[in-house]
């Protein structure tokens, strides 16, 4: 099973951890069913940037993105060449390292 590393963040994962989830899983599953609460304001259906990951190490293991996620990801706040939808980046077998990124496009969260 890979294992997913996650960057520290503030909020959802101060001191950052280890998880590991089945090939298969998005890496917004994993990290939610790990107890790790990342934005998914549309439900996981590539209709938002909320769950916005950047794949510091591994991205290439992961199904490519279609073109709906890449117009979305043009979106994001923070974009990088490594950035995936969380909902949409499915796990191989290969390990990753993961950076949730400090800041997100969600309206609804920020009370607009």
């Amino acid at each position: 099973m890979p294992t997913i590393k996650i960057l520290p963040h503030a909020e959802y994962c101060p001191e950052g951890t280890e998880i590991q989830a089945p090939p298969g899983t998005s890496i917004c599953e994993a990290l939610l069913e790990n107890g790790i609460p990342i934005e998914h304001a549309c439900e996981m259906s590539c209709a938002c940037t909320t769950c916005h990951v950047v794949v510091r190490e591994g991205l290439a293991s992961l199904n490519e993105a279609e073109e709906a996620e890449e117009d979305l990801l043009d979106r994001a706040w923070g974009l990088t060449p490594q950035s995936r939808l969380s909902c949409q980046a499915i796990l191989a077998q290969k390990d990753l390292v993961v950076e949730i990124p400090k800041y997100t496009i969600n309206h609804a969260k920020e009370n607009h």
